[in-house]
């Protein structure tokens, strides 16, 4: 049976493989519902293709991603209308964010590139007193529940990749052709750490090798 299992798996992750999906881009009406109607200034962190930040610019009076990568941010501001009150960086996201504070701090399956508690500290304190932090993220699986979740996902995102794909194999998106790691942190070394530097934090596991994270600067 588990040879069996495994050989499922397998299946599912070639078909997986040849249809991909944006699963970041999944979650972007979740962490707008997170978010006021309207909010003055927003940053996102690893920006990326820009997909989130054009999104965040729908309500935000300005809005500026930041990210490591020369040629995407670049390509994310070809992608931006010109009117759009919306900015894009290549900078370090512990170093390079500017001196400023902000209503809306985003990052999105990019924290785990960085010093996990150094990077929620900085966040902190470019943070306007009311302002929200949401960070979409990934962990390392080492529970049960990890392993469980990341058992369901996998039928489950092999639907949502006919789904989106209507069956046709496609190219990666673009906000997942760069560069990527694998997590080094579990859940719970993260939950631990977050509420050390983010008192309040609210922190859950997600669907598709995802977690999420909330804080509101009282």
């Amino acid at each position: 049976m588990p040879t069996l299992l495994h050989r499922l798996l397998r299946v599912l992750e070639q078909f997986n493989a040849a249809h991909p999906w944006d699963h970041n881009a999944h979650y972007h009406p979740w962490i707008l519902r997170q978010l006021p109607r309207r909010f003055g200034s927003a940053l996102d962190v690893g920006s990326g293709s820009g997909d989130l930040a054009r999104l965040l610019a729908e309500r935000a009076d300005t809005v500026h991603g930041i990210d490591s990568d020369p040629q995407i941010t670049a390509r994310a501001q070809e992608s931006t209308p010109p009117a759009a009150p919306v900015t894009f960086t290549t900078a370090d996201a512990l170093t390079g964010i500017p001196a400023a504070s902000y209503d809306v701090i985003t990052c999105v399956a990019a924290v785990h590139h960085l010093p996990f508690t150094e990077a929620l500290a900085v966040f902190r304190q470019h943070l306007a007193p009311g302002g929200s932090v949401v960070i979409l993220g990934l962990s390392r699986p080492t529970t049960p529940g990890d392993y469980l979740l990341g058992t369901l996902a996998s039928p489950l995102n092999a639907a949502m990749s006919w789904l989106k794909n209507r069956g046709r194999i496609t190219p990666r998106p673009v906000s997942m052709t760069a560069r990527t790691q694998p997590a080094d942190m579990s859940f719970p070394e993260i939950v631990r750490e977050a509420r050390a530097v983010l008192p309040g934090a609210r922190l859950r596991r997600r669907l598709f090798w995802r977690y999420t994270l909330v804080w509101q600067h009282r």
